[in-house]
């Protein structure tokens, strides 16, 4: 084999190559991409090559000059299937897959090559990757070549060794162990998958916050935490994707180290598994990048610094190498000539400026070339047509070499200069009428401003008001369409009974207290789920498992779904439990099953399905930030019409819809959206015109299994008050006063009642003997809770029944109700009133 070359091999070869003589031709005209990829390849701690051209050129650094052997250095410079024709085979259907855009990478290739005047095996992991010009096209290919000649043969060790006795393993663990510890070069590695034991050299577990000491008795786990959080979860699926599909592993991630700093490794390995095809040993190498992402950062930044600074600045600023070829300009010169970067790029100052121009030019050209600076003035046209003073700076730039290899140019513009000495002139004849006349301007102007400073805050408040108007419109015309209906129905049953009684038929009159009362208990039903939108509706959570209340909703689905469309259930068997509002989920299930049914009049398929997701942030669009964690999804989909944006931007308004009057009061998906915040979920909905619709409900998962009912509550009748027990009634409503009254009447309560919280407190903080305070919550003035407060002042065990419209929401707040406290939500049933209040009398029996 060759002497191992120094590392100014590679940058002095390309020095004294007579790069004119190769397809490339001469350096000085090569573009600024393969610039850059040559300074890559030739700094590369890696073996890499780089083919450029349509010849595929070879440049390569030191370390692949090693693998070339005897062909280096003959080989540099030249086309690749001219040095390795006895490749070509294999290299060119990759070489024109490469061409095309794509990256090919081979594990463990084996090549013969010429060392010493010899074969010898080599086995190389290889990566062909394309590199693109200032076009965006292809115009070369970086091959990365590791040599694994010596990972094959540890592989092939370890897999001899497993099979010998447990003693004779462990020894030769030791010894691999030392082996790793010298190569301090780069962090190496050794995970036994079945003992899940890590061993790693110092470097690397120093590396990934890992003791020395203890690097070879930990499992991966320890060495994960290293790995920065974002990049943790990537690194932990590649490892997996590598040991499931044999795959080689390769992963550039980042590293957090105990002191805040963030190094960067490229890491790569192999998984080797047993005869059995058993994973069993994971080897690899990692190689510290962090000095080479620092620097090429630093670069990037001092790179676009340099063009913002000199973008900034109000001259024109370009710099022209020695063939007078522009290679870099600031905004100011390409938007004196009208041109964009890449049209001024390359050009020659002739091309640019003109015979005529250029002639005038030449000798101070001739002067920065020669390495002398020079100034001078030129009247110069401007792309828009006039005729500028410049004033011309030409500053030579030296190469290491002492060199003149360009010069920069540096021109100002001076005819604004000049036209404000010829304006001050004439502004020194006629200041003090220029003064008067521009202070009448401004004021006129500043007047002018204040008027439309007045208009504009005039016209923001009309629309702020009409929007608000719009949106108030729109809810209370939703609501007062279906509240209208459903008092059209208790108004009118209540009118029918009244002439029925007057006309002596009151035994037929059960049909319309039995329509009043199904109009009423659909108001309370819509208040429901506008209590729902809105989250003050509180929720009877139970355990439940969803694919048990999809099949008992089946057959009322398929009953309502329509006999052209086809329904489909996908619910396995492994579903999460979650706990819920079962009333409130059957009622978002039906309601989005209507939906999809209307979605498609002509027939289609209804697909319901459920699932156990992981929701991370980044997994769906929903209207509010995601909590990350577990959840089980419930979702609905059809092939209907679908939505169009602008539709689906407001599907959870509340009372949009698109359906015609009478056939949908748009609460349905806004109802959705507020039972699922209220349940710690989301809801997201996916919708392509002609295509169809899903929306998708998460319920988060219950971890903890409440026990099951051992046994079913039974009704007990009504207890009356048998010993003269007093009730005071404070309520703001007549009507909800007297039922209340009139059923702790028939209880055999003695009454008292009351409109507000004022007239009540005398008669509490009277002598008169008070068993149990009845008491809305929403009172005018003083409201409930504080009556109830003042009043055990007074009475310390006075018991007190809270009523409100709000759904128990005040009851949710922590310290609501105390001992001898309970609340019953409106509207309410009077038999559930009863039971309260038999509780609240006999509380043993409950």
């Amino acid at each position: 084999m060759n002497a191992v070359p120094t590392t100014d091999d590679a940058q002095a070869l390309i020095a004294r190559t007579d790069w004119s003589r190769s397809p490339l031709g001469a350096a000085g005209t090569w573009p600024q991409s393969l610039r850059t990829a040559v300074d890559i390849v030739v700094h590369s701690p890696m073996p890499m090559l780089l083919l450029w051209g349509p010849a595929l050129t070879q440049i390569y650094n030191n370390g692949f000059a090693l693998l070339a052997g005897s062909k280096h250095p003959e080989a540099f410079g030249k086309p690749t299937h001219e040095v390795w024709p006895e490749l070509r085979d294999f290299a060119e259907p990759i070489y024109r897959a490469v061409l095309d855009g794509q990256v090919r990478t081979y594990s463990e290739r084996r090549f013969t090559l010429q060392h010493a005047g010899k074969d010898s095996d080599f086995w190389l992991d290889l990566t062909y990757s394309p590199i693109r010009d200032e076009t965006r096209q292809v115009a070369g290919i970086l091959v990365t070549a590791i040599e694994t000649n010596e990972r094959r043969r540890i592989a092939l060790e370890l897999k001899r060794r497993s099979e010998e006795s447990l003693k004779a393993q462990r020894q030769s663990e030791e010894r691999l162990q030392l082996a790793l510890a010298a190569t301090d070069a780069v962090g190496t590695w050794d995970w036994d998958i079945g003992e899940d034991r890590f061993i790693a050299d110092a470097h690397f577990a120093e590396l990934h916050g890992v003791d020395p000491a203890k690097a070879g008795q930990l499992p991966i786990s320890d060495y994960l935490q290293g790995v920065h959080p974002e990049d943790r979860a990537m690194v932990a699926r590649s490892i997996k994707h590598c040991i499931t599909h044999g795959t080689e592993y390769a992963e550039e991630y980042r590293l957090l180290q105990a002191d805040g700093e963030v190094r960067w490794v490229f890491a790569r390995g192999r998984c080797y598994k047993d005869h059995h095809g058993r994973p069993v040993r994971f080897l690899g190498a990692a190689l510290d990048l962090t000095e080479r992402k620092h620097t090429e950062q630093a670069l990037r930044q001092s790179q676009t610094e340099l063009q913002l600074i000199i973008n900034a600045m109000p001259i024109l600023i370009s710099y022209v190498d020695h063939e007078e070829r522009f290679r870099l300009n600031n905004s100011a010169y390409l938007d004196w000539y009208g041109l964009t970067p890449q049209e001024l790029y390359g050009r020659t100052i002739r091309e640019v400026v003109g015979e005529e121009a250029y002639f005038l030019r030449a000798p101070y050209i001739a002067e920065a070339l020669a390495g002398r600076p020079c100034s001078f003035s030129f009247y110069t046209p401007h792309r828009d047509g006039s005729t500028r003073h410049a004033l011309m700076n030409y500053l030579p730039r030296h190469g290491a070499d002492g060199t003149v290899n360009g010069f920069y140019i540096f021109v100002i513009d001076e005819t604004e200069r000049k036209k404000t000495e010829e304006a001050l002139r004439n502004l020194n004849e006629t200041l003090e009428e220029r003064v008067s006349a521009r202070t009448e301007q401004l004021a006129q102007a500043n007047q002018r401003l204040q008027n439309e400073m007045f208009e504009r805050e005039r016209a923001e408040d009309a629309l702020r008001h009409a929007q608000k108007m719009e949106a108030v419109g729109q809810l209370t015309g939703g609501i007062a369409h279906d509240f209208n209906n459903m008092l059209t129905g208790i108004i009118g049953s209540l009118d029918l009974m009244q002439r029925y009684i007057a006309n002596g038929r009151a035994d037929e009159i059960g049909r319309f207290t039995e329509a009043a009362v199904s109009s009423a208990n659909r108001a309370a039903a819509l208040t429901h789920r506008l209590l729902a939108f809105s989250r003050r509706q509180s929720l009877d959570r139970k355990q439940l498992n969803v694919n048990e209340l999809v099949h008992s909703l089946e057959d009322l689905i398929r009953r309502t779904k329509g006999d052209p469309i086809d329904l489909q259930l996908r619910l396995p068997d492994d579903l999460w439990p979650v706990s819920t509002d079962v009333s409130q989920l059957e009622n978002a299930l039906l309601n989005l099953v209507i939906n999809a049914r209307d979605a498609m009049p002509q027939g289609g398929v209804l697909l319901i399905q459920t699932a156990n997701v992981y929701l991370d942030g980044s997994d769906i669009t929903t209207l509010e930030p995601v909590k990350a964690g577990e959840y089980v999804m419930l979702a609905v989909s059809d092939n209907g019409t679908g939505m169009t944006p602008s539709i689906r931007s407001k599907a959870f308004d509340p009372f949009f819809t698109t359906k015609p009057i009478g056939q949908g009061t748009g609460l349905g998906l806004s109802m959705i959206y507020g039972f699922a915040q209220q349940s710690g979920g989301h809801v997201s909905l996916d919708s392509v015109p002609g295509q169809g619709t899903c929306v998708r409900l998460y319920l988060p998962r219950l971890l903890e299994l409440a026990p099951e009912p051992s046994s079913v509550e039974t009704a007990e009748p009504i207890a009356t008050s048998s010993s003269g027990e007093t009730a005071i009634v404070v309520e703001d409503d007549p009507a909800v006063r007297m039922l209340v009254l009139d059923l702790l009447k028939e209880l055999g309560y003695k009454t008292f009642e009351a409109e507000n919280a004022k007239t009540a407190l005398p008669l509490l903080e009277s002598a008169q003997r008070v068993d149990l305070l009845v008491t809305d919550v929403g009172l005018p003035g003083m409201n409930g809770r504080q009556l109830a407060e003042i009043a055990r002042q007074h009475r310390p065990g006075l018991k007190v029944l809270f009523m409100t419209g709000y759904a128990q929401i005040a009851a949710e707040r922590q310290g609501f109700l105390e001992e001898g406290m309970d609340m019953v939500a409106k509207p309410f049933a009077l038999e559930v009133l009863a039971g309260k209040i038999r509780k609240m009398a006999n509380p043993a029996s409950t």
